[in-house]
């Protein structure tokens, strides 16, 4: 009886420990869910620096913005950190209507809508001589875009279209270069368009200025006067598993260290600007935003 007692006591025991390891390691992991154009800063860049600074685990998501937001109301993925191409999407989150799983977010850097391009494409020199829409109608000419939908950039690239058909009195434009909206032939999964180009299933395609620099992919900036570009926000998630975690990411990227990593790959950096309720902000997030704005 006696020792089948300490044998009891032995399994609950080594229960209780494996319990606690996996709680120790749930707590070391931190989960950021992050716009699809950041994919090589996220994890070859700011991941590795932020593990090797906390100590802590960096667990990376990337994928179109509206399409994160969407599965954070549906409720199909959690995360710690929150981070989109575009002020609007946190806006979709915020308050009691939209699940509030948004209280506030920080406006942290931008990066201007290019045009980039293959290299190896029969269009690459076409590109260097001639206009950028007189290419992009080119017979023949594969494009890839985003799906205005699922992603701000793909939003973006329709904004930019149409600004520059009225611009450039060509009324046709956006049909011509993009047809519908969501044209199958041109629509891909934000995280899959580099790869395409790449490999040469496309000529061109619209990226963000921190995805031609990151992969020194030939690019051009197609309007300038029309400044169509992707606005970076951050947040901690309300029902984030490892708030401490988040927040320790956080202060991380926007800490001199982080900044400098995302110069370093084509993003341009701005002074924090919080939306929302600050009140809501942890105090140490809080201090690091202070210490940029200076």
């Amino acid at each position: 009886m006696i020792r089948k007692m300490i044998a009891s006591v032995v399994v609950m025991s080594g229960v209780l420990a494996a319990s606690s390891s996996a709680f120790a390691a749930d707590d070391s992991d931190v989960n950021v869910l992050y716009a699809g154009s950041l994919v090589n800063l996220m994890e070859k860049s700011v991941g590795p620096a932020f593990e090797k600074e906390t100590g802590l685990h960096f667990k990376g998501y990337a994928a179109g913005s509206n399409k994160i937001a969407n599965e954070i109301k549906g409720k199909l993925r959690r995360g710690d950190v929150f981070i989109s191409a575009s002020p609007k999407v946190n806006s979709s989150l915020m308050g009691e209507a939209n699940g509030n799983h948004v209280s506030w977010y920080v406006n942290f850097a931008e990066s201007p809508l290019l045009i980039g391009y293959s290299a190896k494409s029969r269009f690459a020199n076409d590109f260097k001589t001639k206009k950028w829409d007189q290419v992009l109608q080119e017979q023949g000419i594969r494009i890839g875009r985003t799906d205005p939908k699922l992603d701000p950039k793909g939003a973006f690239t329709v904004e930019l279209m149409t600004k520059a058909a009225q611009a450039y009195n060509q009324a046709d434009l956006v049909e011509k270069t993009l047809g519908a909206p969501d044209n199958p032939e041109q629509v891909l999964p934000e995280e899959t368009l580099v790869g395409r180009l790449q490999s040469g299933q496309l000529d061109a395609g619209f990226f963000y200025s921190t995805e031609t620099s990151d992969l020194k992919i030939p690019s051009i900036h197609p309007a300038p006067e029309l400044k169509i570009k992707a606005n970076y926000t951050l947040t901690i998630l309300n029902d984030a598993p490892n708030s401490a975690g988040a927040a320790r990411f956080v202060n991380f990227l926007l800490s001199a260290e982080g900044r400098k990593l995302l110069a370093e790959h084509g993003v341009d950096v701005t002074k924090p600007a919080v939306n929302g309720n600050g009140q809501a902000i942890p105090p140490s997030v809080q201090a690091v935003i202070d210490a940029a704005q200076q």
